[in-house]
């Protein structure tokens, strides 16, 4: 099973608002280091969302079951997998157990199909902490929000 280490970063100016995302799929090998960097945005988002598309298109350029480190500054996206939270909502018919509407079925549920075909070892990053690739996911989060009348700094 190939080893593949993903990071994230959605970004919002308002929320909603303007959007963005970033995230970059790195693959070791003994010769070599491979890198993709994606991103893309949306004019009237979340950052939750933002943050919810990075992983979600990173995981659709994988073509095999891998084993995942996934390093991200969203505790919605670490926690709602990594504790089963999107499961349950998804077994309970996209609803929390307080029965109130579960937020953004619309993205869980292929971002749950997709997460359940590799083995994922979540890593929570403190976002704006100077860690390097979070900081790159950041700044492509950002330009994509602006393409869309983003104004962040």
């Amino acid at each position: 099973m190939k080893h593949i280490e993903i990071y994230t970063d959605g970004a919002c100016s308002g929320n909603p608002g303007p959007g963005g995302w970033g995230a970059i799929l790195r693959f070791r090998t003994a010769q070599k280091v491979y890198e993709k960097e994606l991103s893309g945005g949306e004019a009237n988002t979340t950052n939750n969302r933002m943050e919810m598309t990075a992983l979600l298109e990173a995981l659709r350029q994988l073509k095999e079951p891998c084993a995942i480190d996934l390093y991200s500054d969203s505790k919605y996206v670490i926690d709602s997998l990594q504790k089963g939270w999107a499961r349950g909502w998804r077994a309970r018919g996209w609803k929390k157990a307080d029965k109130s509407p579960a937020l953004n079925p619309d993205l869980w549920a292929p971002l749950l199909a997709e997460s359940e075909k590799h083995e994922i070892t979540y890593h929570w990053l403190k976002g704006h902490a100077g860690h390097p690739e979070n900081e790159r996911c950041d700044r492509m989060a950002v330009e994509q929000s602006k393409k869309y009348g983003g104004r962040q700094a």
